[in-house]
């Protein structure tokens, strides 16, 4: 029998080791037509990319020449947050940024915000002397046992001034908590100046819901108030997606379909800017930096939506 030659034995773990490497280290592939900008209504012109630093915010996806920017940094200051190119971190400094520049952060102005989890921003708002009404999903819906075991479901009030961003007795006079599905808003909930959510949405159980949940949700504005909300936006498709579970990923065509329901309402969409810059991305859940990330076989980042209510 002839000896065998090594490569013959080398070569496919070689091969299965090279497909691996690729896999986890090459940059995943954004689909052109997942983030295609045209000279349709919906889009802002390509040279008026949406960076705190050259303007008014509008309706955009997760950069790191945003986050990076001076104002976003200002917001992570004083979010309590040490600077990291992470997409959560955007959120809330787009969140704040958006509200800041339509005059919603002031003494006196209500805001309503949605799933709030264990965020700062309740209790950053409140110390610029909002009034705020923060909501979570019951702690005893078995829904929320996934936020519950990793610490990111509110219970009570008291849970949302650990940075100390507000002063207590301030937070306690302006913050108040109440258990809200957001598939289920109640309809006490109104007149409000502001409303927002961070990356929420998304866990409604479909696409449907969760855009059933942004429009049902202008009803909590007073006319003329603004919803800031962010959410997952697929990078890698505007074919395919997850429409339904845990976890939802909306298209391009999604967002659009959606921004045409809320202006058929006469609301007024901040115009879109799907301009991205890709960095950095990880392929697996994680706290280290990130804008990108591998959800199932999609790659996606975080989009956020500014809405103005009919007056």
């Amino acid at each position: 029998m002839p000896p065998i030659a090594i490569k013959e034995i080398v070569s496919p773990a070689r091969r299965r080791i090279s497909a691996l490497l690729r896999r986890f280290i090459s940059p995943p592939r954004i689909a052109p037509d997942a983030v295609a900008m045209d000279d349709s209504e919906f889009y802002s012109p390509h040279d008026k990319h949406a960076t705190a630093s050259s303007g008014r915010l509008v309706s955009c996806l997760c950069t790191a020449a945003q986050i990076q920017s001076d104002v976003f940094r200002g917001w992570c200051d004083r979010l309590g947050d040490r600077f990291s190119l992470h997409r959560k971190l955007w959120e809330w400094c787009y969140i704040c940024q958006a509200l800041e520049e339509r005059g919603c952060l002031a003494p006196g102005r209500r805001g309503l915000g949605f799933a709030v989890g264990k965020e700062p921003l309740p209790a950053l708002f409140a110390s610029l002397g909002c009034e705020i009404t923060a909501t979570d999903l019951d702690a005893a819906d078995s829904r929320g046992a996934g936020w519950s075991a990793t610490n990111q479901l509110a219970a009570a009030a008291s849970e949302l001034n650990a940075r100390r961003l507000c002063d207590p007795q301030a937070f306690q006079r302006l913050v108040s908590f109440r258990p809200v599905d957001m598939n289920r808003i109640p309809a006490d909930l109104d007149g409000y100046d502001f409303s927002w959510s961070s990356c929420s949405f998304e866990h409604c159980g479909s696409i449907e819901l969760g855009q059933e949940f942004l429009c049902r949700q202008m009803n909590c504005l007073k006319p003329g108030g603004v919803a800031v909300h962010t959410t997952e936006f697929n990078l890698s498709s505007n074919r395919r997606t997850i429409t339904a579970g845990e976890t939802v990923i909306f298209r391009r065509r999604d967002i659009e379909s959606l921004v045409r329901r809320l202006r058929g309402a006469g609301h007024i969409v901040e115009p879109l800017d799907l301009t991205h810059d890709g960095y950095p991305s990880t392929r697996v859940p994680s706290n280290s930096s990130h804008l990108q990330l591998q959800l199932g076989p999609y790659l996606a980042t975080s989009i956020g939506l500014i809405v103005r209510k009919r007056g």
